[in-house]
């Protein structure tokens, strides 16, 4: 069974990086708006969640091509100054408005920011580049003294270039998620890698704002408890065992087998709805994780979050294709600690089910009215863990900038927020199916929830 999940090294390195250039990107052409112009963001967009930057970073082993003399940074500058154009929202800021909602505004000297730098290593003296590792902070631009979760008066996209020894180079971006989501920034990359390999501006589908199409109601109607934004009391040792001690980011590999085994293992015993391979996981991650921490006490109620795709929910209207805005809700499985880590995983697994399947396009209509009532100013962690799931997205092939597809695409560093797991697809081993879990825990932690994961039968 342990041949089925890998535990993955993240090695400690240190990368010297410096900086050589910080430039402006501004649109190549014109914009339809104006200096003192503003856009409406929705309340999907608007969420406290969603007022970070998501980093990512991409490596690619060598830029050896035709493509022109121009310096890599140069080439990609060029191109995302094309993309600007109709992602025009791109080039501005963020501001906010009455009762603190944010909104985007266009003045002088804004645009996208592009960071040229250079570091003395070889990327083959990273390792295998296989998981996340907060190492590789170096290679995300951060403003000198820039405080935590700034977003106002911030460029809303923030790329660094750095070139190393052997020709090899990372692409390292922060994106405001305000403005797209994961799908939507797929849409977002994958123009800009399109418009760089051929040269001419390449938007497939063309981009769509409208973001009053989730304009709350008048008056607002709110039909759910909405559970994943409540408000409750940290009585157990989840948080505090997490936040106190020095979070470790952990990385496994699930291979295919495993996943099937654990699918069928996870069906319900009676005649209900089978579970799917995401209702599994998503169950077993949080009971390991929470038997690895040993929560207290036993009756304490835990809350599982994980963002669902509404996109394909919405009918009346639909939403026009080349949207790239936040058409994600949060759907919350609830359980107390005894249900989670003595119950049957088929049970763990139909709460997380029924979650998911609880966000209708009614369901997103109420989060927006609930977000117009009562708008949440601060994360929530009390008895939580929050999964993301990545397998979804086409994060590697469309990040194809002419220089091939990257040897990796991800995220860096989950311990900023270590009740947060992340599930990606493996870029290494993607014939094989296998997936990549990343999760943070505690030191002491860290052994039992690799024993635990590794139990599939109760």
């Amino acid at each position: 069974m342990a041949s089925l999940v890998q535990e993955l090294h993240v090695p400690h390195l240190n990368i010297p990086v410096t900086i050589d250039h910080v430039t402006p990107v501004m649109p190549a052409a014109p914009i339809p708006v104006s200096n003192g112009d503003s856009l409406y963001l929705s309340n999907l967009d608007d969420m406290i969640g969603a007022r970070v930057f998501t980093p990512t970073v991409y490596f690619y082993r060598c830029n050896c091509s035709s493509m022109k003399k121009k310096r890599v940074g140069e080439i990609l500058r060029d191109a995302l100054a094309s993309v600007l154009v109709p992602y025009y929202p791109f080039s501005g800021r963020l501001r906010e408005t009455r009762n603190g909602k944010l909104e985007v505004f266009f003045g002088p000297n804004q645009g996208a920011l592009m960071v040229e730098a250079h570091t003395d290593i070889a990327i083959t003296d990273l390792g295998e580049l296989e998981v996340p590792n907060p190492s590789w902070s170096p290679l995300i631009y951060i403003f000198p003294n820039e405080y935590n979760y700034k977003m106002i008066d911030m460029p809303l996209v923030i790329a660094q270039v750095t070139n190393f020894r052997c020709g090899g180079f990372s692409l390292g971006l922060r994106i405001c998620h305000c403005l797209c989501d994961g799908q939507g920034a797929m849409q977002f990359i994958s123009a800009w890698a399109a418009t760089t390999k051929t040269g001419t501006l390449s938007t497939s589908p063309n981009p769509c704002w409208d973001r009053e199409f989730f304009l709350p109601r008048n008056p607002p109607v709110v039909k759910f408890r909405h559970n994943e934004f409540m408000k409750i009391d940290e009585t157990s040792s989840l948080t505090s065992s997490l936040w106190q001690a020095k979070p470790l980011q952990k990385c496994y590999r699930i291979s295919k087998e495993f996943q099937t085994r654990l699918k069928e293992h996870a069906q319900p015993q009676n005649n209900d709805q089978p579970c799917t391979s995401f209702d599994a996981i998503a169950a077993h991650l949080w009971r390991s994780w929470v038997k690895a921490l040993d929560v207290k006490p036993m009756d304490y109620e835990l809350r599982l979050t994980f963002s669902v795709n509404a996109r394909q929910k919405l009918r009346n209207p639909v939403l026009q294709d080349g949207f790239y805005g936040n058409v994600v809700c949060l759907a919350c499985a609830t359980s107390t600690v005894s249900e989670v880590v003595e119950g049957h995983i088929s049970s763990t697994a139909a709460r997380v089910r029924e979650a998911r399947q609880s966000v209708t396009e009614e369901y997103v209509r109420s989060t927006v009215d609930y977000m117009e009532v009562d708008r949440p100013t601060r994360l929530e962690f009390a008895g939580k863990l929050t999964i993301t799931q990545w397998t979804r997205f086409s994060i590697y092939e469309c990040a194809d900038f002419g220089w091939g597809k990257p040897v990796y695409a991800g995220p860096i560093d989950l311990t900023p927020t270590p009740q947060v797991c992340v599930i990606l697809p493996d870029g290494a081993a993607s014939p094989r199916r296998s997936i990549l879990v990343c999760i943070c825990l505690s030191e002491s932690a860290a052994l039992r929830f690799k024993e635990y994961l590794l139990e599939i039968c109760d």
